[in-house]
């Protein structure tokens, strides 16, 4: 029996046994490997960090995508970095947009999720999406002047592949990028434990400094850090609940299995200790 073990703090941890180990290989990148488990089915981690599974992946993929087409439902292009599970693709390509940039430095992530992770990455041979194995930071550094309406920053932790991703650069190739009713969202840490929350500081004084509206919304991830998990909003004008696009976003009739207009709501109304972290932050 194969054990996922995931440490917190040095006196916490969180761990599943696994049936067996499906498969684990290091690319140029980055440790690769995926788990059979019995109450979280396929895990799916990299350097030893749960990314997906394949019974709370809903959560994630459902928060990073749908709160932006509530807010601005005219959203027709769109560029994700990282998300190489296929996830967040999955759920922006379910909208009527015209073109999908996914950038993923890590090809070898993208053909083993296709493999061993269908779930979510079965939407990626879809015309309107165009994938690009190349890095995220180079990226946007080379794309044009108001290009996109939407940036979903699918991220790693910041370290390893994905530092370079909470970077004050990044950030203002994002803006330059986006068109003035554009979106930023990004994976945004956890305030709970200290490394998580260090780093989700650390990334909202910089998105504050980049961008006119910068927020944070939280949601709850059973199988990450504390299970209390953040997103970060960014725009250029846009208020993340104020209008709310409701009443346009049901007209797309999805199903969403966590995500809806009240939950979007309640979503930026954060703790009282966080409101106090990132009071003292500013």
């Amino acid at each position: 029996m194969a054990i996922i073990k995931e440490n917190y703090e040095h006196d916490v941890s969180f761990t599943i046994s696994a049936k067996c180990h499906l498969h684990s290989e290091r690319s140029e990148f980055q440790k690769i490997d995926f788990y059979d488990t019995e109450t979280f089915g396929v895990v799916f981690t990299l350097d030893d960090l749960i990314m997906v599974t394949e019974k709370d992946e809903f959560i994630y993929h459902d928060m990073i995508c749908h709160p932006s087409f509530a807010i601005n439902p005219k959203i027709k292009k769109v560029l994700i970095i990282g998300g190489g599970d296929g996830g967040t693709a999955r759920e922006v390509l379910r909208y009527p947009v015209e073109q999908v940039d996914m950038v993923e430095i890590d090809e070898r992530v993208v053909l083993l999720c296709e493999k061993y992770l269908p779930q979510t990455a079965y939407k990626l041979k879809d015309k309107r999406l165009t994938l690009h194995y190349k890095d995220g930071i180079k990226f946007v550094k080379q794309a044009a002047n108001n290009s996109y309406d939407l940036i979903l920053v699918d991220s790693t932790d910041p370290i390893g592949p994905g530092e370079g991703l909470f970077s004050y650069d990044f950030y203002q190739n994002c803006y330059r990028c986006l068109n003035k009713n554009g979106i930023l969202i990004n994976q945004h840490e956890s305030p709970y434990y200290s490394k998580d929350c260090h780093e989700m500081l650390r990334a909202q004084k910089k998105l504050k400094q980049t961008f006119e509206v910068s927020q944070i919304y939280q949601f709850h991830m059973p199988t990450y850090p504390s299970g209390h998990w953040l997103f970060g909003f960014a725009s250029k004008g846009l208020n993340p609940v104020k209008p709310l696009k409701a009443q346009e976003w049901l007209n797309f009739n999805l199903y969403t299995k966590y995500y809806n207009v009240d939950l979007h709501r309640a979503s930026f109304m954060l703790p009282t200790y966080v409101k106090e972290l990132l009071k003292n932050n500013d």
